[in-house]
């Protein structure tokens, strides 16, 4: 496990539970573009929207045909720590490029991205979180940025088991603790999830008959492979989106509580003025549609130590890329969604 990783732990996490209902983000109807055949519209960012009623891909366009902008320079910012940043933006990079585009990614925490957006040093971030995570960002710079769709709606934290194991709601470790050796394994201290699953997750289900380990994300991985690869039953903290879904054969424990929160939905963040000097671009990023097994496989090809552990991020897309070739096509005829 990477850096990344942890810091995208403590941060990301530990912002995304700042209410513990985390809730998705934008409406349907207001992605950005008009689905009319006539490009993406210009709409700002207006902090009291409705973010939570986005679906990705919904304003999509076939840009298949479509020149390249005049103005094919591009600077994509990513948020350091937080992997499916790294995996949106150069996955995006890979298909402009393919265009004739010049893509620059810089790497920024989360605050000073959103305000290079705002001043018109970045073009684009793709991996802003509403409505809660990314939400003081977007009330400060709202009227400097535009959205652009967004591409993923399920962030969220999760408790996870292997896939053939008993449980099928976070309740039944209650009275199945005995099949999970009676240890529920976590990550670091500080972040977001351990929260979450201490203050409201453990005493709404009642699970203090658990050894709730608190350690590390690369402790957690490691218990988790050595687990599944021995066939073991095992309950651990997780989050969505995460390479490990792809990496090992897990699956999300039912949460009918609500407990660990709901789902945050990522959006596309650009400069005011983009989408009229890069139309084409701005189109891509409404056509942009990742699931969870689309995101989880790239980002275990990106991350996983079993892969490119973090390294030579634009060969790993490349590699991606080659092992679903269809996805490129897709995108650009808007048929992701």
């Amino acid at each position: 496990m990477k850096l990344s990783t942890l810091t995208k732990t403590g941060g990301i996490l530990a912002a995304s539970v700042l209410a513990l209902t985390a809730c998705g983000g934008g409406g349907t109807e207001s992605n950005g573009g008009s689905g009319n055949g006539d490009g993406p519209q210009a709409e700002m960012a207006d902090p009291d929207r409705d973010w939570e009623n986005c679906t990705p891909g919904a304003n999509a366009q076939d840009v298949t045909d479509t020149e390249a902008d005049d103005n094919t320079d591009i600077t994509l910012g990513a948020f350091d720590g937080w992997d499916e940043s790294f995996a949106a933006a150069h996955l995006t990079k890979a298909v402009l490029e393919e265009d004739g585009y010049s893509v620059d990614i810089e790497s920024y925490q989360a605050g000073p991205g959103f305000t290079g957006v705002a001043n018109g040093d970045i073009d684009v971030v793709l991996d802003g979180w509403m409505p809660l995570t990314h939400k003081d960002y977007v009330e400060e710079f709202g009227d400097k940025m535009e959205v652009h769709g967004c591409w993923y709606n399920n962030a969220k934290l999760t408790i996870a088991v292997n896939e053939d194991s008993p449980a099928q709601s976070i309740a039944d470790l209650k009275d199945m603790g005995d099949e999970y050796g009676n240890t529920l394994y976590g990550i670091e201290p500080g972040a977001g999830l351990t929260s979450t699953t201490e203050n409201e997750a453990i005493p709404t289900y009642g699970l203090d008959n658990l050894d709730f380990k608190i350690s590390s994300t690369p402790a957690m991985l490691a218990q988790l492979k050595k687990a599944t690869d021995a066939g073991d039953n095992v309950a651990v903290t997780l989050w969505r989106p995460h390479w490990a879904y792809d990496a090992f054969p897990v699956r999300d424990l039912e949460d009918p509580e609500g407990a660990m929160g709901g789902a945050e939905v990522i959006y596309n963040f650009a400069r005011d003025g983009f989408a009229e000097d890069n139309p084409k671009a701005a189109q891509l990023l409404q056509n942009l549609v990742l699931d969870d097994e689309n995101l989880a496989s790239l980002e275990n090809v990106m991350f996983s130590d079993e892969n490119y552990g973090g390294e030579n991020l634009d060969e790993a897309v490349a590699e991606w890329l080659k092992d679903n070739p269809d996805f490129a096509e897709d995108w650009k005829a808007g048929k992701l969604s």
